[in-house]
């Protein structure tokens, strides 16, 4: 039987543990807070008021911009920005920080720096991704005419060779925020228009989505992706509540290209990390008729 003695040393070492554990979660914090904090006041410090079309005034003392220029440009409250610039322990938004991204110009890899501190996700599919070298630029050259395109597991289209630009659209002249398969399949006509199973290929890629989803539930790009589908499209709210879920599997797929007919392909995903992530998605001509409209299909987006 455990003594009331046992019993009170073991709350003491736990909450011991507790307590050094939690220590050390809110240091950690804390210097992030404070990283964030002082990469702010150089950014701004370091934006003159021509850059961001404000007038600079003849006595302007604060090199850069103000703090409540920049909460002013973010739409943000001025209170709110300082104590941001404070380190003081307070939520941020994907929005806000977005807006402050926006606002201070930042680059893509400042960007993603700014999201890093704030323990936030970017929800912004990436136009310049990391993972997206120049070397995999020359492979997806070098599989012409075989349409591909590298994809991450919410099936934001990163990179793309010239014959799968035109393989279901006109790819170019899709804003980049909006060059994701699932949102194409379920809200571009010309997208939708090339698939000829279109039904059976919408429900297969919500159920992978479902699938892909479940280690991503707290991620904000997750949420907003999954938020804009279900508003944009009713189709997909009716197959998303059918709760089906399917895994990555080769296929069979067939298309109706505007330009050149018919074309039958075998769809291969390549994986590029051990994790069901980013993937280099290829299309194999099918029979010999499919590789020469793909070969007729290149030379089309070669001429653009």
């Amino acid at each position: 039987m455990t003594t009331m003695a046992q019993q009170t040393t073991a709350i003491v070492k736990n909450s011991h543990g507790t307590a050094a554990n939690g220590s050390h979660g809110t240091a950690a914090s804390a210097v992030r807070r404070h990283e964030l904090a002082a990469f702010l006041r150089h950014r701004r410090e370091h934006i003159t008021p021509e850059q961001v079309g404000l007038p600079r005034g003849s006595r302007r003392r604060t090199p850069g911009l103000r703090r409540e220029e920049v909460a002013q440009l973010a739409a943000v409250g001025v209170t709110w920005y300082t104590w941001l610039e404070q380190a003081r322990d307070i939520q941020v938004s994907v929005q806000v920080l977005d807006a402050l991204a926006r606002t201070l110009l930042l680059d893509p890899s400042e960007r993603s720096h700014l999201f890093q501190l704030a323990g936030a996700v970017d929800p912004t599919p990436a136009t310049a991704c990391p993972s997206v070298t120049p070397a995999m630029r020359a492979v997806l050259e070098q599989l012409e005419p075989y349409p591909a395109c590298l994809q991450n597991s919410r099936y934001d289209i990163l990179a793309h060779n010239r014959t799968y630009g035109l393989l279901l659209c006109d790819l170019e002249a899709v804003p980049p925020e909006d060059r994701n398969c699932l949102i194409l399949s379920y809200t571009n006509r010309d997208w939708q228009s090339a698939i000829v199973h279109l039904e059976e290929t919408q429900r297969l890629m919500a159920a992978r989505f479902r699938a892909a989803m479940a280690g991503h539930l707290g991620e904000p790009a997750w949420k907003m992706l999954l938020s804009r589908l279900r508003t944009e499209s009713p189709a997909f709210r009716e197959v998303w509540e059918r709760h089906e879920v399917v895994s990555h599997r080769s296929k069979r797929k067939e298309f109706l290209n505007r330009h050149v007919g018919r074309i039958l392909v075998d769809h291969t995903d390549l994986w590029l990390s051990p994790d069901v992530g980013p993937r280099m998605v290829t299309y194999v001509p099918a029979d010999e008729e499919s590789r020469n409209r793909l070969e007729k299909l290149q030379a089309i987006a070669s001429e653009r």
